[in-house]
């Protein structure tokens, strides 16, 4: 007996080795896909343009042609079964590539398109505000779409298929399954109000810190996780107050005003720092820390979302020069 075939990368692949022989069109996994994210099948029948017996028979096609449930039908709508959970991400790549195949053939294989990109506020506002602007001059047909999101849940965002690509502060760390690129080194800075007790501490100490109030913004984002790692768990040390704020604006303030203390990119309180309206500790993470962006593998790249990474890296490139 011969060796079963090896899994292939990409949607297709790995679809074809579930079920090697599926008749699946991209109607029906556009149908499967618009049910999922519109959370019904009423709702999804009216993003697509079609009749919702329509968007049935496709669903119930898909199913029969896969030999499994792909939806369970409930009162307040529908959820994926186990196998329509292995088959989302693959679908939205699958349904995501037909529409790009039609795009460059529209226009001559120039960047298009729409790339959902995930990011902490505080790159959104320091490091990509120049990147949106550059894209909008130079790529008229590629539209970006930013959304607020901390590093776990970008990461599998863009895993899922929800995000094209994702910016996050981190330290270093590869992942299988996903392209990853450093955009720059990205130090941090521990800031403070200028009239707070710290400023007045001699030889600053790790209880010192544990003992003050922590706020935070970009709440879980990977730089917080390796901060809670020195300060220690609650629970386990004496531990100030932690507040979570979602806005940097709101964040700086608070430290301003003395409520507390605060780890942010430096990039991000460069101007407060220069001001005296905040202060910087003279503490030192014990880590190192970078922007980067991540993105699905495939063997197939968008060329809008390859414009955008070419575009960031060089972007931030000049913004350190």
């Amino acid at each position: 007996m011969g060796r079963p075939p090896k899994p292939r990368r990409g949607a297709a692949g790995c679809l074809a080795m579930v079920c090697p022989h599926a008749t699946m069109n991209a109607h029906q996994l556009r149908a499967f896909v618009a049910v999922v994210e519109a959370g019904s099948f009423t709702r999804a029948a009216a993003h697509l343009g079609i009749a919702q017996p329509t968007v049935t028979n496709r669903i119930k096609a898909l199913e029969q042609d896969l030999g499994a449930p792909l939806l369970e039908r409930l009162l307040t709508g529908v959820r994926t079964t186990d196998a329509g959970r292995e088959l989302l991400p693959y679908a939205r790549e699958i349904v995501a590539l037909t529409e790009r195949a039609t795009e460059a053939v529209r226009t001559r294989g120039e960047p298009h398109g729409r790339v959902n990109v995930g990011s902490v506020e505080s790159l959104t506002s320091y490091r990509l505000l120049p990147l949106i602007e550059y894209l909008y001059i130079r790529y008229p047909q590629v539209q970006v779409s930013v959304r607020s999101s901390d590093r776990s849940n970008a990461i599998d965002g863009v895993r899922d298929g929800v995000l094209d690509c994702a910016f996050f502060i981190d330290v270093r760390r590869a992942d299988d399954d996903l392209n990853t690129k450093v955009l720059c080194c990205e130090p941090l800075a521990l800031v403070v109000g200028p009239d707070h007790p710290l400023l007045r501490t001699s030889g600053l100490t790790l209880l010192d810190l544990q003992k003050t109030t922590l706020i935070r913004c970009d709440n879980a984002a990977g730089y917080h996780a390796r901060f809670e790692d020195v300060l220690g768990r609650p629970g386990r040390h004496t531990r100030g107050r932690v507040l979570d704020l979602d806005s940097i604006d709101a964040t700086k303030r608070s430290v301003a005003h003395g409520m507390g203390m605060s780890l942010l990119p430096a990039v991000a309180v460069a101007k407060e720092l220069a001001d005296g309206s905040l202060c910087q500790l003279l503490w030192q993470t014990p880590f190192q820390t970078y922007t980067q962006v991540a993105w699905r593998r495939s063997l197939i790249q968008d060329p809008a979302l390859v414009t955008v990474v070419t575009a960031a890296a060089k972007i931030v490139r000049e913004q350190l020069e």
